[in-house]
Order: structure tokens, then C-alpha cells, then sequence
């Protein structure tokens, strides 16, 4: 806190007392003026304007973000292709290539996978911290939570009801009942649709996107976190986080909770699976 102090005193801004959050994780700073977030060793930093922090609308990316897994690469790793898939995910996520080819041409090399290893692939799930004791404070104080992904519906059904999010949204591996056809369904959904998908769910409960935060790492993640009153690029790629005005880079989930001003004593704790 000390070195955040003497950042924003150096921008000559007139900084008022601290209040913490969470006794030694996370302090308010309040300020006058106008101050940049200042870069710290091992700590995130982050500037927002005090009036309207605690948001009514969590729209949230999956994989790298709720979960550590990109799970097309999981199910790569049955063929022996993760590397070669996996490179083409980093590429896809960093925005060197469009996202939607990209996705034809991973699911194209998984086609003739037995539909039995999906599940195979569920139980190796790991889920981000943080991420249950995000979604329960936002829905005890009245939040509406989404799971937005560019992968797929067989995986975000079961981090939905895991999490508890109120609705989950991605793409349809399509299959005969017994292997993958090595396609996907139409439409795909890319980044326009995570930001359509943010824009609908806001109109529905008569929010103002300014009303919601997102929450991603990827490339295709961008015009959503750009968008929204709040977007928090969280353990992005350095593309996305040099985009984004609020980056975690050290924290786990809940630090989304602080930044929207929740106390500690104000979570609704839950285990993380």
C-alpha cells in the first residue's frame, strides 16, 4: 500500500485515507485528480471511478478464466495433437489469427474422436480460485451471472451448474451419437457474439452495459471487456491486457469483488470445486 501511496502522491493527486478491504490482500485508495494505475511488483493495481462500482451483470469467458483448461487442447491430447493444437489456441487468444478459422481447423483434427472422452476430458477440469465466491456475492446482492465461451456448450453446462451461473452460452461439437464430426455448429461464437451476447442480457433486465462487468484473457474476449462499465482483463495475454484499462495479473477471482468495493465480510464464501 505504501508504494501505492507514494505512486499516486507523485501524480499529484490529493489522496485521502485508506480503507481495507481485506486486512493485507485489498485496500481503497481514495484520490482527487487524475492518476494512471501505477505498476507494482507483485501487486494489482488498478484506477475506477468510485460512483457506480458494484455492477448487476457478470459476464464471464471460461476457459483460462473460470477454469485453467482450454479444453479443445485437453481433447487434443487424446490424439496426441495438444501441442499442435495448443500452439494454434495461443495464436487464436493473442489475436495473430481470426478466431473462428481457427476453431474450424482444431475441431476439424479432433474428427473421429469417440464422444466418451469428453467426458474423459470433463474430469480434468481445474478451476480458477475464487471463481464460486465471485458468482455467489454477485448473485446475493441481486447480479444476474453469465458464462459466455468461444468453446463449448458439453463443457460450460457443467461449470454453469458448478459455479452457479444463471445461464451459460458457447459453441455445439457436433456428433453422430458415437464419434466427433469434426465440425461445429452454426453460428459460431466469437468475439461479436460474446459483446451481442452482453448487450442482450443487459436490454433483458433493463441494464446499461455501463451496469455490468466482464471478465476474460483472449483475443476474442476484447470487445466485451472493452464495452462494459467494468471489463477486468484477468491473467490475460499481453495483446489483451495491454488493451484493457483493469488487469489482474496476481489475484485470484475475487478480486473482481474488491474492485467493485465488496468487503470481505460482504462475500458469500464458497469452496472452490
Amino acid at each position: 500500500m505504501a508504494s501505492a501511496l507514494e505512486a499516486l502522491k507523485g501524480a499529484g493527486v490529493a489522496v485521502g485515507t485508506p480503507e481495507w478491504l481485506a486486512p493485507g490482500i485489498a485496500c481503497d485508495l481514495p484520490f482527487e485528480g487524475t492518476a494512471v494505475a501505477p505498476r507494482l511488483p507483485d501487486v494489482d493495481a488498478v484506477v475506477l471511478a468510485a460512483e457506480g462500482r458494484r455492477k448487476k451483470l457478470l459476464v464471464a469467458d471460461m476457459e483460462s478464466t473460470m477454469i485453467h483448461n482450454e479444453m479443445l487442447d485437453e481433447l487434443a491430447d487424446f490424439l496426441g495433437l495438444r501441442e499442435k493444437i495448443a500452439g494454434i489456441t495461443a495464436r487464436a487468444m493473442n489475436g495473430e489469427i481470426d478466431f473462428a478459422g481457427a476453431l474450424e481447423e482444431r475441431v476439424g483434427l479432433l474428427k473421429g474422436l469417440p464422444v466418451g472422452r469428453l467426458d474423459e476430458a470433463a474430469t480434468r477440469i481445474r478451476y480458477m480460485p475464487g471463481g464460486a465466491t465471485l458468482v455467489a456475492t454477485m448473485k446475493k446482492h441481486g447480479a444476474f451471472c453469465a458464462l459466455v465461451s468461444g468453446g463449448f456448450t458439453y463443457f460450460t453446462a457443467m461449470v454453469r451448474k458448478t459455479l452457479g451461473f444463471d445461464l451459460d452460452a458457447a459453441n455445439v461439437l457436433e456428433h453422430d451419437g458415437s464419434s466427433l464430426a469434426g465440425t461445429v455448429g452454426r453460428p459460431i461464437l466469437g468475439k461479436e457474439a460474446k459483446l451481442a451476447t452482453l448487450q442482450r442480457l443487459a436490454g433483458e433486465r433493463g441494464l446499461s452495459i455501463v451496469d455490468a462487468v466482464t471478465v476474460g484473457d483472449g483475443a476474442n474476449d476484447l470487445p466485451m471487456l472493452k464495452a462494459a462499465g467494468l471489463g477486468v482483463a484477468f491473467h490475460a495475454k499481453p495483446a489483451v491486457a495491454a488493451e484493457v484499462q483493469a488487469r489482474i495479473d496476481h489475484g485470484d477471482l475475487t478480486a473482481l469483488l474488491y474492485l467493485q468495493g465488496y468487503r470481505r465480510s460482504d462475500f458469500e464464501e464458497r469452496k472452490d470445486p
